[in-house]
């Protein structure tokens, strides 16, 4: 079967399109035939080494498809069962072994590319808003690259639970699609010199409860002097890199502050946990609470311009692969 591998980590060039071996399930594993794999930083940060795997292996944490091929010891999954799933790698390629207790079931109104292109990102937003700082009604809350994958489904869920979002984008596109998820308020993050100051003037002079940041080094100093005394900085992603080490003082001296840098897999551990974030994504789907868009669809062969893409912020909304689409270039927009 076909297989995206990386040998050596490194930039998006290290992604290389092979001939691999079928898989075969192990006890408690399933062979999953992938409809569509969602691409995520977090495949950037194993491919360029951040986040270390044994090498050589297939890049892709988040996936769905159908079920092919179930190990000893299987009962609760059967052959034909559609299913997705995230945290687990080897998803950039045409199958893929997944243990069965992390496979979610995909309802029959949910589709392949939606269920690929919501799972990582639905329920890291989920955790986001409803754990690592539990979003109030009348909050006012900074979102940091609004119009992104991940941005534009907090911007919808922190909408939709009664906060009001200040985001940033780096173009003006962008910001009218963060506007459209809900945004109230969108700072062109290379228009301005003093963006916490921005922030603040956008919030009446006040600094703000909450700040989400999935960008890291070039945001983290705006996004600690945005935040009032008592705030929360919610560091879940690191885009631009990773933030430099730096004085734990500064977070008394900005006025009690805090800090987490929070992870999906341990939100997810439990697989009661994992379900019942998985139905509620599908339930705020279903109502349109979250409005799934992607927005570029690639063969397994453009693995690498696919990555080039996100790095370099030419997109927005969801990037998949799609192992049975042909090796066309980047798709249009459409709508899950």
């Amino acid at each position: 079967m076909r297989a995206i591998q990386v040998y050596e980590v490194g930039g998006p060039e290290v992604l290389r399109e092979a001939e691999v071996d079928q898989p075969r399930p192990g006890p408690g594993e399933v062979v999953v035939e992938v409809a569509a794999s969602g691409v995520n930083f977090l495949d950037v940060y194993h491919r360029e080494g951040r986040y270390s795997l044994p090498l050589p292996f297939t890049p892709g944490a988040e996936g769905a498809g159908t079920v092919v091929e179930v190990g000893p010891g299987v009962t609760d999954v059967a052959v034909g069962d559609r299913v997705g799933w995230v945290e687990v790698p080897g998803t950039y390629a045409e199958r893929a072994v997944v243990d069965s207790s992390r496979l979610v079931p995909l309802p029959d109104d949910i589709g392949f590319e939606t269920g690929a292109a919501v799972l990582l990102q639905g329920m890291t937003a989920h955790y986001l808003v409803k754990d690592a700082y539990p979003v109030q009604a009348g909050d006012t809350v900074l979102v940091h690259a609004a119009a992104g994958g991940m941005g534009l489904l907090l911007t919808q869920l922190i909408t939709h639970l009664g906060g009001r979002v200040i985001g940033t984008t780096s173009t003006t596109a962008k910001a009218e699609l963060a506007k459209r998820a809900g945004a109230a308020e969108v700072i062109l993050s290379s228009a301005v010199e003093d963006l916490a100051a921005e922030v603040r003037r956008l919030n009446g002079g006040q600094g703000l409860p909450v700040v989400f940041d999935g960008v890291g080094a070039h945001t983290f100093d705006a996004s600690l002097a945005s935040l009032r005394s008592r705030g929360h900085l919610v560091l879940f992603g690191a885009a631009s890199g990773a933030v430099p080490p730096f004085d734990p003082m500064r977070l008394a001296r900005g006025g009690s502050l805090t800090l987490i840098r929070p992870s999906l897999g341990d939100f997810i551990a439990d697989r009661s946990e994992l379900l019942r974030r998985a139905a509620d994504v599908f339930a705020w789907v279903r109502s349109k609470a979250l409005e799934v868009t992607v927005t570029g669809r690639y063969a397994l062969s453009e693995a690498a311009q696919a990555h080039s893409d996100l790095e370099a912020r030419r997109t927005t909304g969801k990037l998949l692969l799609v192992p049975a689409a042909a090796a066309t270039g980047r798709r249009e927009e459409t709508q899950s």
